[in-house]
Order: C-alpha cells, then sequence, then structure tokens
C-alpha cells in the first residue's frame, strides 16, 4: 500500500505535457479542478473522462502507474461514496428499512461523486508526475512574485512547498523501509480491531518522526553549505519563458472549459 502513494513523485520522460511551462501546467490543474465542479451530468463526464484520457497519453505516463495511486484512497473513496448514498434525499425510494433510506438520486449522485474524486486524484497527480521540483519550485515562486508587493515571501512559500511534495515519497520509502524492519522482529499491523492497529503503529510513528526530524537537520545544513539565503538577490540557470506549445495549452485548456459551461447550460 505505502508503495502504491504516487503523489509528489516525478515520472521522467520525454513529451509535449513535460517539455510545458510549468506555470501553465499549475494553473492548467487549478482550471480543471474548478471544472470538476461544474459537472453535473454523466455525459459530460464522459467528455472530462476523454479530455483526461487524451492528456495522460500525451504525457506517456503509463495509465496503470497513475491508477496504481488510486489503491492509497480506496477507503477514502468507499467512504464518500456509502455516505452520499445513505444521505443523499430523494424521491425514488429503492430500499427503506427503519432510519436507512436508499433513493435512486442518491446512488447516482454517489456514483457521480466517486468518479470526480477519482478524476481530482488523476488530474492533480499527473502535474508531479510530469514536472520535477526544480520546476514546480520555479512555477510556483512565479506565480507568487505578483504577492511581493504586500511583502508576502513568494520564494520561502515555494520552496517549503516544493520540499514538503518532495518529501512525500522519500517518508514513504522510509515508512515502507520501518514497517518491514518491525515485521521481521515479530510486529503486527494487520489483525486486530482498530485500537489494536493504532496501538501497533507507536513502534513505526516514533522512528519515523525521528528519521524525518534527521532529514530536515541534513537538508538545512546541505542548504546552509551551499550559503543558501533566501531568494533576494538569486538568479537561475534556466529562466522561464511562455512558448508557443504554452500559448496553445492554454488555447486548449480554455476551449475545454468553456465546451462544459456550453454543456452544463444545455443539458
Amino acid at each position: 500500500m505505502i508503495r502504491d502513494i504516487t503523489i509528489g513523485q516525478y515520472y521522467p520522460t520525454e513529451s509535449k505535457i513535460h517539455k510545458l511551462d510549468p506555470r501553465t501546467k499549475i494553473l492548467g490543474t487549478m482550471l480543471y479542478v474548478v471544472s470538476l465542479f461544474l459537472v453535473n451530468n454523466l455525459w459530460i463526464y464522459i467528455g472530462v473522462a476523454l479530455f483526461l484520457g487524451i492528456i495522460i497519453k500525451i504525457s506517456k505516463v503509463p495509465f496503470k502507474f497513475m491508477m496504481k495511486g488510486l489503491k492509497s484512497i480506496l477507503f477514502i473513496l468507499l467512504f464518500t461514496i456509502l455516505l452520499n448514498v445513505f444521505i443523499t434525499p430523494g424521491e425514488t425510494k429503492l430500499v427503506e428499512w427503519s432510519f436507512i433510506t436508499i433513493t435512486l438520486e442518491g446512488v447516482l449522485n454517489a456514483a457521480l461523486m466517486g468518479i470526480r474524486l477519482v478524476f481530482l486524484i488523476i488530474g492533480s497527480s499527473l502535474m508531479t508526475l510530469t514536472t520535477s521540483p526544480i520546476q514546480l519550485t520555479d512555477g510556483i515562486e512565479r506565480l507568487l512574485n505578483p504577492l511581493r508587493v504586500i511583502k508576502v515571501p513568494a520564494h520561502e512559500i515555494a520552496m517549503m512547498m516544493s520540499i514538503a511534495l518532495r518529501f512525500i515519497p522519500i517518508l514513504l520509502e522510509e515508512t515502507d523501509k520501518i514497517m518491514k524492519a518491525q515485521k521481521a522482529r515479530g510486529a503486527d499491523f494487520e489483525s486486530g480491531g482498530i485500537m489494536k492497529r493504532a496501538k501497533s503503529m507507536i513502534p513505526l510513528l516514533v522512528p519515523l518522526f525521528i528519521l524525518a526530524f534527521r532529514r530536515a537537520d541534513d537538508l538545512a545544513m546541505a542548504m546552509e553549505a551551499r550559503c543558501y539565503r533566501g531568494g533576494e538577490g538569486r538568479t537561475k540557470l534556466k529562466q522561464l519563458i511562455y512558448k508557443r506549445r504554452d500559448a496553445i495549452a492554454y488555447l486548449l485548456l480554455f476551449t475545454y472549459l468553456g465546451s462544459l459551461i456550453a454543456a452544463r447550460i444545455i443539458l
């Protein structure tokens, strides 16, 4: 399960999505997330699925690799679907027993909510899979640059977000190693009730926190050894410059968003 989490990982390959400016991918992901909340019809979801499938195909990231990341949110996905099934009111009742009422509207709403959550995870992870940590930092910093007028530390915020994303796969790898070491010593993380499983996680959390603080300290020392003093006066080896492919990507993205809005109004 730990190895199935793909959030924060970067999949290096040569594709048109990888070559896009990181600002284009960040803004595109934000607009894509907004577009998911405009969808209220199954046919529109099919259009979103086709658009997402085309983007995944262009990115050259294996579809199996992206679907592997859904295993880590399977519990949240099932909980969301069941919650919507039982709490969504409706006129067409399918099951009515004691205080439990399941309606056709609730089942449809739960299905659409589950699809929306899957699309959200896949679309968001596509940004980190096709953008290296350095590019992600530069893109966030450039997008936050206008906020420097009101004294917002754009570089520092971008650096913290990039380090946090980069630390996710590192800590997951360390967690996997600690779990294997504890299992070799007879630890059991899978059997028993919820309370027993929670108590069995204590031998896992303590060394994980120690390793996390140790890695953070090593990172701070490495940055100081390289005379890192924040973003003031720093220059970049590779400057972010919008190119023709970014303009085409923005055009396609706004066309997709406009089509969704038109389809919502018509349907």
